[in-house]
């Protein structure tokens, strides 16, 4: 998947591993994590498949940075992945784990939740700065209705931080009951 998220921003523009990793960090982080260790390695895949093509740019008192552009192959690779039919993914590690926690006490499980509550609620807040971050990265590349399609996916972010809020709180309340 990560190699298909880089495509999908170099189709947008050339970007170096630098520019990759910002864009993650201010738009797709809450969605998808990714470390530069694995953009860098995603790119160098992405350039041995023929995918992306890489040009060394010199910098004045710095070592050159690379530029990556996308391939006549690469777009062709992600509109192939985008073609794909829709997937349900239920996997889900924190599932696998709730669905065993009657092996510990309540008051422990009481505290697994609302941790992992507050942890859902400092997420929903961490993406009160992305509509800004939209505005931004639409006004760098051409195609601005691109745009509405970033923000679905925020709006998919948020409900589902918010649900995921109201789950852990009704968990909680289940579990004081049963103390």
């Amino acid at each position: 998947m990560l190699k298909h998220g880089i495509l999908g921003l170099l189709n947008y523009r050339q970007l170096s591993g630098y520019d990759i990793m910002e864009v993650f960090r201010d738009s797709l982080n809450y969605f998808w994590n990714a470390q530069t260790s694995q953009i860098y390695r995603e790119l160098h895949g992405l350039k041995q498949r023929g995918w992306v093509d890489k040009t060394p740019v010199p910098q004045s008192g710095k070592p050159d940075k690379n530029v990556y552009s996308i391939t006549p192959a690469g777009k062709e690779e992600l509109l192939r992945w985008l073609y794909e039919d829709a997937e349900l993914h239920t996997k889900t590690p924190l599932l696998m784990k709730v669905f065993f926690l009657g092996e510990r006490s309540p008051e422990e499980n009481i505290r697994y939740f609302r941790n992992f509550k507050e942890i859902c609620e400092k997420f929903l807040e961490s993406l009160a700065p992305v509509p800004q971050s939209i505005t931004h990265y639409s006004s760098l590349i051409d195609q601005k209705e691109k745009a509405a399609y970033w923000q679905m996916t925020v709006e998919y972010g948020r409900r589902n931080m918010q649900m995921q809020i109201e789950w852990a709180q009704d968990c909680i309340e289940r579990l004081e009951k049963m103390r």
